[in-house]
């Protein structure tokens, strides 16, 4: 087993790369092909370059690291303990919209616990930062969530499976909770959705169609600024597992939950 790397390492090393990424994002914006990877799922040459400049970056410098990624990256770890979950472009429909709601996101586990991330906007040039026990930072200034408690001060984030039926229960979720909270939105990158709850941007996000890539950095974002995680019933978070519920606060989290669960 690989010996024990300080967090500061680790999120050093994640913060450099999603950087580098989110800058060869910027340079293919606009004048990448299209493909689709199934209905309404798209990819990019920009998403397996900035991937490639990821993985590449930190394998070098972490030989016995595993390693998790979108773009059809599986590696297991060497030594057996850490592995770096990579999604090199959250929000890919809105990239190739123009719309600027986009990520780069890695996360960072240990034994198979999540421990660190970081998740660059290159848009707006902000990057989320966190490690157990360290709290989240926004460009290297502590942040927090928001605290917000009541469910109906709270705006909320939803995120829907790809290419959703009017018949889905994600539908029905995001309509029960349209007129209890403040505002309900869907944005389109769950990377932002937790990095803006872990900022007190946004008081909530949920989705029941994400996959590990997706959460694995904004789920330590979201804990370390003070929020709660879970499943959306408030069992425990998984990262395999497409179910997530991340709140401000205890006591929304509490609401929120009842909401989606109800008859």
């Amino acid at each position: 087993m690989t010996a024990e790397i300080e967090a500061d390492e680790l999120i050093d090393a994640a913060s450099r790369a999603a950087r580098e990424a989110g800058q060869i994002l910027r340079d293919w914006a606009g004048r990448f092909t299209v493909r689709e990877k199934g209905r309404a799922d798209l990819v990019t040459e920009a998403d397996h370059a900035a991937q490639a400049a990821i993985h590449e970056r930190i394998r070098r410098q972490f030989p016995q690291h595993g390693f998790l990624g979108e773009e059809g990256l599986e590696e297991p770890a060497p030594g057996g303990r850490y592995r770096w979950i990579i999604d090199p472009l959250d929000g890919t429909s809105n990239y190739v919209h123009g719309f600027p709601f986009y990520a780069v996101s890695i996360g960072i586990e240990d034994q198979g616990e999540l421990i660190g991330g970081a998740i660059y906007d290159p848009s707006r040039d902000e990057l989320f930062t966190a490690a157990r026990g360290q709290g989240t930072c926004l460009n290297g200034k502590p942040v927090t969530t928001s605290g917000t408690e009541p469910l109906g001060e709270a705006m909320l984030m939803a995120s829907l499976p790809v290419g959703t039926r009017r018949d889905d229960p994600a539908i029905a979720r995001f309509l029960k909770l349209l007129p209890q909270a403040q505002t309900v939105q869907r944005s389109g990158s769950a990377a932002l959705n937790l990095s803006y709850v872990a900022c007190g941007r946004i008081d909530g996000f949920w989705s029941s169609s994400l996959k590990p890539w997706d959460m694995a950095a904004g789920v330590v974002l979201v804990r370390e600024a003070g929020g709660v995680v879970t499943k959306m019933d408030g069992q425990t978070f998984q990262v395999g597992q497409p179910d997530l519920l991340a709140t401000a606060s205890p006591a929304l989290h509490s609401e929120v939950s009842a909401a989606l669960l109800a008859e």
